[in-house]
């Protein structure tokens, strides 16, 4: 797999995005679980993630992602963050949106969060390990992406 971006958005009702994002790209989901949708778009290479948020409120991005193929594409990531200067939080075999994973976080300028992340199996659960990074803000702690 060659890396691609990911976009997840908290949207307000997972039904109609779902049908709205599977018209726009001509592709199914990947995954739909309980809450959870995530997109593999070929072209352009994309994983779009819905995470279901509050019925009527308007959809928001929860955060910004780069999905890599190997935990030593994340290292390496992790280095060359570090390296750079920018502050980092691993996380390693965290259960998030329906995956185990290994990543790392860190923040733009203006607090987007961004992860570099590999899957490396499926998870029964949607809910954030309490350690993680992801998903801190005040109105995401139940769930995460």
């Amino acid at each position: 797999m060659t890396s691609r971006v990911q976009l997840a958005l908290r949207v307000p009702d997972l039904t109609a995005s779902v049908a709205f994002y599977t018209k726009l790209f001509g592709t199914e989901p990947a995954k739909l679980r309980d809450g959870y949708a995530n997109f593999a778009v070929a072209e352009p290479p994309l994983k779009l993630v819905l995470i279901e948020g509050a019925a009527g409120e308007a959809t928001r991005m929860d955060h910004l992602g780069v999905e890599v193929d190997s935990t030593e594409a994340v290292r390496t990531a992790t280095a060359r963050l570090t390296e750079a200067g920018l502050p980092t939080a691993e996380e390693n075999d965290t259960t998030c949106c329906y995956a185990v994973q290994d990543k790392v976080w860190v923040h733009g300028p203006g607090q987007e969060p961004w992860e570099v992340y590999v899957v490396k199996s499926d998870a029964d659960t949607l809910t954030r390990q309490e350690s993680s990074t992801c998903c801190t803000t005040p109105t995401t702690t139940e769930a995460c992406c």
